[in-house]
Order: C-alpha cells, then sequence, then structure tokens
C-alpha cells in the first residue's frame, strides 16, 4: 500500500532530521512552522472533509479519518519525542547550574589552623 510506504518513510525522515539537528534554531522554527501547518490542515479537514477521503483514497486508505489517525499518529510520535529531548537538555541544564552554584559556594580549605594543630 502505498500508505504505509508514505509513513514509514516520514516517520524515518522526521527521525533522523530531528535527531540530527536537535536543539538548532532551524529545527525549533521548523517545529513551531510544522505545528503551525498541522493545526491548519486539522482544520480544513473539519471544513471540507470530502478533500481528505478524496486524499485518503489517492493513497490507498478506506476512509479519511483513518487517514487523520494515521498523521496522528505521526505527529504524536514526533511531539513525545521532541518533549523527551527537551527534557534531557533540561536535566542536563541543572545540573550544569548545581555543580556551578556548588563551585562558588564552596569554602576554601583553611592551610593551617593553629587551634587543629595544637590538639
Amino acid at each position: 500500500m502505498l500508505i504505509q510506504f508514505l509513513l514509514i518513510i516520514a516517520v524515518v525522515l522526521l527521525l533522523v532530521l530531528f535527531l540530527r539537528h536537535h536543539g538548532t534554531t532551524k529545527t525549533a522554527a521548523g517545529v513551531k512552522i510544522g505545528f503551525v501547518l498541522f493545526m491548519v490542515l486539522g482544520a480544513v479537514a473539519v471544513i471540507r472533509p470530502q478533500w481528505v477521503s478524496m486524499i485518503a483514497e489517492v493513497v490507498g486508505v478506506g476512509r479519511g479519518t483513518d487517514l487523520m489517525l494515521y498523521g496522528l499518529i505521526v505527529a504524536f510520535g514526533f511531539a513525545t519525542i521532541n518533549t523527551y529531548l527537551r527534557f534531557k537538555e533540561l536535566e542536563l541544564r541543572y545540573a550544569r547550574l548545581a555543580r556551578a552554584i556548588a563551585i562558588r559556594s564552596a569554602e576554601t580549605p583553611a592551610a593551617t589552623d593553629p587551634e587543629k594543630s595544637a590538639a
């Protein structure tokens, strides 16, 4: 089926592009553009469901709602990976911040303390 091929290609391309360029400004802009595009396509699907059904027939899916579900599954996977990578990045930032605070607030050891050496 054509839809299976298209969905697998879409998932692989999204993963490769996103994982390779995660954290860059281009990727952040691409995610925002993709989100807006997905929302616009969702609105069009609500306003003109027959268009989605026609596209579904072309790619080999029985109904337009099934096509929307497949697209939603791909989008959900992408959003999940994006969220995971963001949390991972934030965790690393917090660890670096905690280390920097610990180093700045650390007390320097006394070279020689006369009271301790007499005891």
